[in-house]
């Protein structure tokens, strides 16, 4: 092996751990030599004689498994940007990314081909599948410079376009570390890995902390509760992460079988040393639900693409139901006023802004964006938060989740988790629609519970015992489901445009 290449981070700890097992998947238990082997040979593929990518995006769409990890790992160890594909976009928005990233190489799983070999060809971009990069080859890898772009992520496009978030060596280092120290992570820990791998949550937090730990990683093709709970009761687990809605769709499950089915599986939840709830808000009533069923005090936290986590409940002491904790190690963090002054008493909203090495480095080829997106070096994230006691409570997103109503500025977030307690109520969003008299309507979409109804008129009647007046909907809609991103994250834009179809 080359030594002079030896200079990424999470591959130099990777060394450390060569006999321990790093992956398992359906074809069973991998190493960590394994995958420094393997990588080895995907970065050879893609240099192709070239003796550096230097900071060529190559895009990959690989099923959750040790292939992915091996190709993410072979394209930094050959100098290159890695843009993972979403596995369920549909062609139009695999062109996208290839498009805004100028991709000049794409790998694919077999299963794959057929949809990115028409956009790969239309576009004259180099396409190689997995069969191939992992066939032996022999070849010197370059010395790779932490601070050189490692990675390409985009966000959700709630709002526009999505925008490539583009994260250094040392960006991934300052974030995982950060998260290895304050949830203790080490190489005796076993993580079920049930997330997608085109996102933060699954990369960094549950995946490369892994790694960085010489832990093992066990990673599901994809989530599915009936699996999830076997594998709970059958696996020596120690730690799970997830968003809300696998928490739901667990506790659904957990409902449903027997009683006696219902201690076990009780039981399997109880050994876990850590489970982490993120990527959306966590309904207090799923929070408690869940410690009833598991005794697990879920972990909350607060992230985005653009910084990876910046905001924890504590490993060791109170994890408060409704909040996000406090700043992770090495990461600073701000509320500021709508002049951009800092507040510095406890109980006043503001918006979060964060700043550290853990902060991304630019929007891929968009410098204007980048420009605005900060403020004298902090990054401005768009969301709205309050501290109480100690403790970060989100709000919500500025653009989407507070609602201006009658001169009130309303959180839709808290009152999503008031019209949660109501009896026929499973789940809801909701969102500020236009109203000429008051601004902006109160307006909620909700999920109802099996043979049960409801009106607006006695939602009304109900909330005006748990809600101020102008925090009242004012518009309900009954939906079957609401609409979800990849990581189940409700998107308040399309919840808006279900009230534009039927107004009231």
């Amino acid at each position: 092996m080359n030594q002079r290449e030896l200079s990424i981070p999470l591959i130099e700890r990777a060394e450390g751990h060569r006999e321990r097992v790093a992956i398992i998947d359906r074809e069973g238990e991998h190493s960590y030599a394994a995958l420094l082997e393997a990588s080895a040979r995907v970065a050879g593929h893609l240099l192709a004689g070239a003796e550096d990518l230097q900071e060529a995006r190559v895009t990959f769409m690989v099923p959750p498994g040790f292939q992915y990890v091996a190709v993410q790992w072979g394209i930094w160890r050959a100098g290159g940007i890695a843009v993972p594909h979403c596995l369920t976009h549909p062609p139009r928005e695999l062109d996208y990314v290839l498009e805004d990233t100028g991709a000049q190489l794409v790998v694919a799983h077999p299963e794959y081909l057929p949809v990115l070999a028409p956009l790969t060809r239309q576009r004259g971009i180099r396409l190689l599948s997995t069969e191939a990069v992992f066939s032996p080859i022999q070849c010197a890898l370059p010395s790779i410079d932490p601070a050189r772009r490692a990675m390409i992520l985009y966000t959700s496009g709630t709002t526009s376009r999505p925008k490539g978030v583009v994260l250094t060596h040392n960006n991934l280092t300052a974030q995982i570390t950060s998260l290895i120290q304050a949830w203790a992570w080490v190489p005796e820990d076993h993580i079920l890995h049930v997330l997608p791998l085109h996102h933060t949550h699954g990369i960094v937090n549950a995946l490369c902390c892994a790694l960085w730990a010489g832990a093992r990683c066990e990673m599901l093709p994809r989530f599915d509760e009936v699996e999830v709970w076997r594998r709970f009761q059958e696996r020596p687990l120690t730690l799970f992460m997830a968003v809300p809605t696998i928490y739901v769709r667990l506790i659904r499950y957990w409902e449903s079988v027997p009683a006696e089915q219902q201690q076990a599986l009780s039981a399997a939840g109880r050994k876990f040393r850590l489970m982490v709830s993120g990527s959306a808000a966590l309904p207090v009533q799923v929070f408690r639900r869940w410690q009833d069923i598991t005794g697990q005090v879920l972990l909350e936290r607060y992230g985005m693409t653009e910084i990876g986590m910046a905001l924890s409940n504590p490993l060791h002491g109170e994890r408060r139901p409704g909040t996000v904790g406090q700043p992770l190690p090495g990461v600073s963090v701000r509320l500021v006023d709508e002049t951009g002054t800092p507040i510095q008493q406890e109980g006043v909203p503001g918006e979060i802004q964060v700043k550290g090495p853990n902060v991304f480095l630019e929007y891929w080829q968009r410098p204007d964006a980048t420009r605005q997106a900060f403020r004298d070096g902090w990054f401005c994230t768009g969301d709205m938060a309050v501290v109480e006691q100690g403790y970060y409570r989100i709000l919500g997103r500025k653009s989407v989740d507070i609602i201006k109503t009658g001169g009130y500025k309303v959180s839709a977030l808290e009152i999503e988790d008031v019209l949660r307690e109501h009896p026929a109520i499973a789940e809801c969003a909701v969102v500020g629609i236009p109203d000429p008299e008051w601004g902006e309507r109160v307006a909620a979409a909700v999920v109802l519970r099996p043979s049960q109804t409801l009106t607006l008129e006695t939602l009304k009647a109900w909330a005006r015992q748990h809600l101020a007046p102008y925090k009242l909907p004012r518009a309900l809609k009954i939906v079957r489901s609401l609409p979800r991103n990849a990581l189940g994250k409700v998107t308040k834009p399309a919840v808006k445009d279900l009230f534009s179809e039927q107004p009231g």
